[in-house]
């Protein structure tokens, strides 16, 4: 037999995810055996946080489900501090190793498995169903200098090649595209694409993101360095640049009232955002919290959430944001154009400074009580039990001409 599976059935699970997967409100049952592919499942955002949320909901649905990650194909970190091109240099391979080792042995892991149903979240070219959490080319676009950006990273060129071989040839039976413009971006970029699109959207866990209690927001509020009389907007993110973390730095200037809290980036990345509110003479309302795996102390500190990026292929966070009662200042990119409503829940902006300033100066000036309210209610409609079953509709339609 190949690579072991990480987790077969609910008891073979962390004790944290067993626990979540037997209190779960009983809904429909299913006797699917499912396999997720992803480079790590785990608790928190992110595609690894998607497929946790997906494979506790069909445990608490019945289903056998198991894990192919990247350390099930065999490939371990090694745990040594590395700078920050010894970084990029290990990000780099990691996607290389399981886009083509990861693929070999996951397609094994799957044959010994001729009764499973899979779905692949990244890398791998193997599983039944592929849920595309991003167009490279399309982020490359909307930065500018597409050739540039392109042909200067190796990995561009190998992601590319590779991910039109996905689209174009037999490796899945269907794609599940995050929004009805991912879907249509998807056509656009390929051409002519091969499996099935579905549109299923990502969901959020309203347990976890939820609004603070007073409590809360105080012990939170009291952890960012910042002035208490400033309105806090929060910017949740890695890649500064394609979020746009210097165009919200850059509105500070609009919004006198208004301080800044950064979750994510690396050293070198917050040096250089850091030298860039100096520049503009905000630095003293711009504070760096560095990556963080538990964001969810920063929602309830935060009064409202921005983020002006220049492509998302849906953005988990504006959900997690609503979802804790936080207005949401964002670009028309992803699945905010589906969620937030102009004046009502937050603003839908262009990627221009003196915009996003005013809107964020704006908002200081409002009582957001009613715009948490709206906020917090459309988070509601988008949990993950819901989505959970659209996937299951997929996977069993996929199941029956195999038992046909």
């Amino acid at each position: 037999m190949g690579a072991a599976s990480e987790a077969s059935n609910a008891s073979e699970l962390p004790d944290v995810l067993r626990a979540d997967a037997v209190h779960a409100d009983a809904r429909r049952s299913t006797d699917l055996h499912i396999v997720q592919i992803s480079p790590a499942i785990t608790r928190g955002s992110g595609v690894e946080g998607v497929a946790f949320n997906l494979e506790r909901e069909f445990l608490a649905r019945g289903a056998t489900v198991e894990r192919f990650t990247a350390a099930t194909a065999g490939r371990h970190r090694s745990g040594r501090p590395k700078s920050a091109i010894g970084m990029h240099l290990e990000r780099a391979g990691n996607v290389v190793w399981f886009s083509t080792v990861g693929t070999m042995r996951a397609r094994r892991f799957l044959a010994e498995r001729p009764d499973a149903v899979s779905i692949c979240h990244n890398d791998v070219l193997a599983g039944d169903v592929y849920v595309n959490h991003g167009l490279l080319q399309v982020a490359m676009r909307a930065r500018g200098n597409y050739f540039w950006r392109m042909v200067r990273n190796p990995v561009h060129l190998f992601t590319a090649a590779r991910d039109r071989a996905r689209y174009r040839g037999t490796a899945h039976r269907a794609v599940v595209a995050l929004t009805e413009h991912e879907a249509e971006l998807l056509v656009s970029t390929y051409g002519r694409v091969r499996p099935p699109i579905r549109v299923i959207p990502n969901g959020v866990d309203t347990e976890v993101f939820r609004p603070a209690t007073p409590q809360e927001r105080a012990t939170a509020r009291a952890r960012v360095e910042l002035a208490d009389d400033l309105m806090l907007a929060l910017f949740v993110g890695h890649e500064f640049e394609r979020k746009g973390l210097p165009l919200a730095i850059e509105a500070l200037r609009d919004a006198h009232g208004v301080g800044l809290v950064v979750v994510g980036g690396t050293s070198p990345m917050i040096r250089q955002a850091s030298e860039l509110a100096r520049r503009y003479g905000v630095a003293d309302r711009v504070a760096f919290a560095g990556a963080h795996s538990d964001v969810v102390t920063f929602y309830h500190a935060a009064d409202v959430f921005v983020l002006p990026s220049h492509y998302e292929s849906s953005g988990l966070v504006f959900l997690e944001a609503l979802a804790c009662g936080l207005p949401v200042v964002a670009t028309r990119v992803g699945f905010a154009p589906e969620l937030v409503s102009d004046g009502e829940n937050g603003y839908l902006v262009e990627g221009d400074p003196a915009v996003i300033g005013a809107r964020l100066d704006e908002l200081s000036r409002r009582d957001l009580v009613p715009w948490r309210a709206l906020a917090r209610s459309t988070a509601e409609h988008h949990g993950w039990p819901a989505i959970a079953d659209r996937y299951l509709d997929l996977l069993e339609e996929l199941r029956k001409p195999r038992r046909s």
